[in-house]
């Protein structure tokens, strides 16, 4: 009897529809990303059924319906634990599901606590402050120029040409207009003005491993070349991406970003963000427990493509790394049938 994996996401257009915004769902996912997890599931030999959003997902469960692993990708819409929130609702079910747990998810949205774990251990990432208030700014003591984005946004959302920080005027500007705009502390940083590069990674623990590094280079002369919201929507455009072939660049930056990936937990695939600053020395950005999977568009599965990963072997390591996990996690603490 086949497997049935459920499907757990949110789709920009049944958000749209509602009457949200193209920048409130700028994280969500296009109708063809879900067709085409879908059919690779199917074609690895898995029943699947779409569920859809969290909503969904909970009015299903307490229907009673249940699955043998749910393929989540769920961003969730509002607070810095959104992500957290398909995680939770199915670790009350007892239900197994993709990726990261909802403490990593929860503690890797916020930049500056996976920054605090990352450098507890000892890895680099940029000196950074955390701007709460207007009154914090005043306090911002770091080496010019910075660089400022929301603490808890992805896609590139509140990076735009003033993200860049050359004087304490703009830092005032800046953190102002992102306080306001986004509701939630800004992440002031050290630039770094280096070359930026992103790691794939996939399974977990020791199990883990860096599948290939891409970099990411800005062409166009708008938003300052840096990879905003804007380059990231028209990247066709405005970015080149190429895979890293320096042997010892390569090995460095994947260590680093392995490194991290493992620190900070995550389970069964995601992407790390390094820059370098202006010495050729790799540092960590951030991490995506939840990397985008659009076959053709997205990150995780661009790496995968340029290391002669196919698509379908990409998404049945994710889920090997998770049936693995639950089995093993079974095995361990024991398992009981959730009847609520």
């Amino acid at each position: 009897m086949k497997k049935t994996i459920g499907l757990v996401y949110d789709l920009r257009s049944d958000y749209l529809a509602l009457g949200f915004s193209e920048a409130d769902v700028a994280e969500f996912d296009f109708d063809g990303t879900i067709i085409a997890i879908q059919e690779t599931i199917e074609s690895l030999g898995y029943e699947t059924e779409r569920i859809g959003n969290g909503w969904a997902l909970a009015q299903a469960l307490v229907a009673g319906k249940r699955w043998d692993m749910v393929f989540t990708i769920a961003e969730g819409l509002y607070g810095r634990c959104r992500e957290s929130q398909v995680p939770a609702l199915l670790e009350l079910y007892q239900i197994p599901y993709t990726f990261s747990d909802p403490m990593v998810c929860a503690a890797t949205l916020d930049k500056a606590i996976a920054k605090k774990l990352v450098a507890s251990e000892g890895l680099a990432t940029p000196g950074f402050v955390v701007v709460r208030t207007p009154d914090d700014i005043t306090n911002v003591n770091l080496h010019y120029p910075l660089f400022a984005k929301p603490l808890a946004e992805g896609t590139g959302k509140g990076i735009d040409q003033n993200s860049k920080i050359e004087t304490p005027w703009q830092l005032t500007s800046t953190c102002n207009e992102l306080l306001e705009k986004y509701k939630q502390p800004v992440l002031v940083e050290e630039f770094l003005s280096g070359r930026e590069f992103t790691v794939g990674i996939v399974g977990t623990g020791q199990n883990a491993k860096a599948i290939g590094t891409m970099e990411i280079e800005v062409i166009t002369n708008g938003e300052s070349a840096i990879y905003s919201y804007l380059n990231k929507e028209e990247c066709d455009t405005r970015v080149r991406y190429s895979a890293l072939r320096e042997p010892e660049k390569k090995k460095e930056i994947e260590t680093l970003a392995l490194k991290c990936y493992q620190v900070l937990e995550c389970r069964d695939g995601g992407r790390v963000d390094i820059r370098c600053n202006d010495k050729g020395e790799p540092y960590f950005l951030e991490v995506n427990p939840l990397a985008g999977l659009h076959p053709i568009h997205s990150d995780l599965p661009m790496i995968a493509t340029q290391e002669g990963m196919p698509f379908k072997d990409l998404i049945g390591a994710i889920l090997q790394s998770a049936f693995e996990r639950s089995e093993q996690e079974s095995k361990v603490y024991g398992k009981s049938t959730c009847t609520v």
